[in-house]
């Protein structure tokens, strides 16, 4: 049997000075779905505000730590192992052609 899995904060962050730092969490896998697309490099998240934090490049600060830029939109956490059946619920891509794509008729 599986252990049960605590639930997902409203902020995590991946820093281990923050206090929004969370080990156990962490641990177990957590993935970000940002505005209905997977991030993998999300540094700190915020549901609630509706923000998430990713590096700005390879860019750091005078401290070392990366330098990050905050995206605002609709944040979904999610525990890894879970993220398959989440992912039906999705729309399916449709082959709906975007702006210009029918330039050559």
């Amino acid at each position: 049997m599986t252990d049960p899995k605590k639930p997902l904060p409203d902020r995590l962050s991946l820093n281990p000075r923050s206090e929004h730092f969370d080990e156990e969490v962490l641990s177990q896998g957590v993935g970000i779905r940002f505005n209905g697309i997977e991030k993998t490099n999300v540094v700190e998240y915020s549901v609630s505000e509706g923000w998430i934090c990713v590096p700005a490049g390879r860019s750091l600060d005078r401290f070392g730590q990366p330098m990050t830029v905050k995206l605002k939109g609709v944040v979904e956490p999610y525990y890894e192992g879970e993220d398959a059946a989440s992912t039906d619920a999705l729309p399916e891509a449709s082959d709906e052609k975007g702006p210009g794509a029918d330039a050559e008729a």
